[in-house]
């Protein structure tokens, strides 16, 4: 298997590659072998998925690399139009993406995309969303961060202290945008698509509950910072989707004993394999496991 160290920094954490709005964004888990999620009545004819690099899915096999998006083949939004003969699927979920790229080009440093709502039509009649943890450079700025001066007290939190002196209101105020924001993007859909069913799909459980792990190279004490910071994304984006009137699909209680550090992880750690996943980011079988649960809701 070929690996790529990566930076001990969460800048891949959600954002495989830049946004254009600059900012308003050991050994590598197995490779696990994907299968198709049991089969669904077909109910929709034309599917557009929308979403960041977890929804992406980027480096599970096969990867499409002919654009910035790093774009699996199999990821949630591919397994589940599987599951469903004569649904077409629009996917146009990138890596990088941030709430701001459903109404703006996103920009890379190889290339660019249109506008995710570019992809909506008035006959669309499923979207799935899965966004907001870009924005505000939430997880690759602040993790990011995190990661950076961990060496400078291991053992202890200097991150949490970091944030507590220098930016005490920096994640709330980012948190509310992000409610906002993903309320913002289900009204967008509405417009657009008007007849459209509209699922906004959460965040998995990336950081662990208790304890720590050379796959996530925090300061001890940080854990728990880092771990309010995942907690404190998803309920963001929970709310946003009731704001907006959209149904919820609860990734947190899903993959509750599937971090970075569990014993059967569904998120990669800090090594990329080019045959797995991008560090950060899902593995095949939360991909999977997305699907399904997308899939149960559904029917």
């Amino acid at each position: 298997m070929r690996r790529l160290l990566v930076l001990p920094v969460l800048v891949a954490a959600l954002t495989a590659c830049s946004g254009s709005d600059g900012g308003d964004r050991p050994v590598a888990a197995p490779a696990r072998t994907t299968g198709s999620p049991a089969q669904a009545p077909t109910r929709y004819d034309q599917y557009v998925a929308l979403g960041d690099s977890y929804t992406a899915a980027p480096l599970v096999p096969p990867t499409d690399t002919s654009t910035i998006c790093l774009r699996s083949g199999v990821n949630y939004p591919a397994l589940v139009a599987q599951a469903m003969p004569g649904t077409a699927l629009t996917d146009v979920s990138c890596s990088g993406a941030s709430t701001r790229n459903t109404f703006s080009p996103q920009v890379g440093r190889t290339g660019s995309v249109p506008p995710q709502f570019d992809a909506l039509r008035r006959t669309t009649d499923l979207v799935t969303i899965g966004l907001g943890g870009n924005d505000g450079q939430l997880f690759g700025g602040v993790l990011g961060r995190c990661m950076q001066i961990a060496r400078t007290d291991p053992g202890g939190d200097p991150c949490t202290r970091s944030f507590r002196r220098d930016d005490p209101d920096l994640l709330h105020t980012t948190l509310a945008g992000i409610e906002r924001h993903i309320a913002d993007v289900v009204r967008g859909v509405r417009e657009r698509s008007p007849h459209a069913r509209i699922l906004v799909v959460g965040y998995p459980q990336i950081i662990p509950e208790t304890g720590t792990c050379d796959l996530l190279p925090l300061a001890d004490g940080d854990y728990p910072f880092a771990r309010s910071i995942n907690e404190g994304l998803d309920r963001a984006v929970r709310r946003g989707a009731v704001q907006g009137d959209a149904e919820y699909v609860d990734l947190w209680h899903l993959t509750a004993g599937h971090d970075i550090c569990a014993d059967d992880p569904w998120i990669n750690g800090r090594v990329t394999s080019a045959e797995t996943a991008l560090a950060y980011h899902p593995l095949a079988v939360e991909q999977e496991q997305v699907a399904q649960a997308i899939l149960d809701q559904l029917s």
